[in-house]
């Protein structure tokens, strides 16, 4: 996911903030003691070399509408090419989707579906002994 560049003091006013995305620009942070310019741990990252994405997923994300599957029955709705996230759902009902999408082989953004399931079958079954 491309890294979003922002203000050091984006927290502290509102007229900057989260909910007001036209308004967020990149500005170079300046000033003798200025943490973030001085690239410090903990403070947010500058714009530099290495933060670009490839070419070939540079805005793939604004041209596909991503789906989140929060059902069995919404893995029927992706289609080929389509970006597809797992939804926040419990543990069990997470199995079963990452198992049907295994066989559809439909690949998920946000998880790797066969190091989720190797590492949670294992526990399932120390917990049933």
């Amino acid at each position: 996911m491309a890294q979003k560049f922002l203000r050091r003091s984006w927290n502290k006013l509102s007229k900057l903030g989260k909910g007001r995305k036209k308004v967020q620009r990149w500005r170079k942070p300046t000033g003798r003691d200025n943490k973030m310019r001085e690239k410090r741990k903990g403070y947010s990252p500058l714009v530099s070399i290495g933060y670009r994405s490839d070419k070939e997923t540079r805005g793939t994300l604004r041209k596909m509408v991503p789906i989140t599957v929060m059902n069995l029955s919404d893995l029927s709705k992706i289609q080929k090419g389509q970006i597809a996230y797992l939804g926040k759902v419990g543990k069990k009902k997470k199995i079963s989707i990452l198992e049907k999408a295994k066989e559809m082989k439909i690949e998920f953004h946000n998880v790797k579906i066969e190091k989720f399931l190797k590492t949670n079958k294992l526990k399932k079954k120390e917990i049933k002994k």
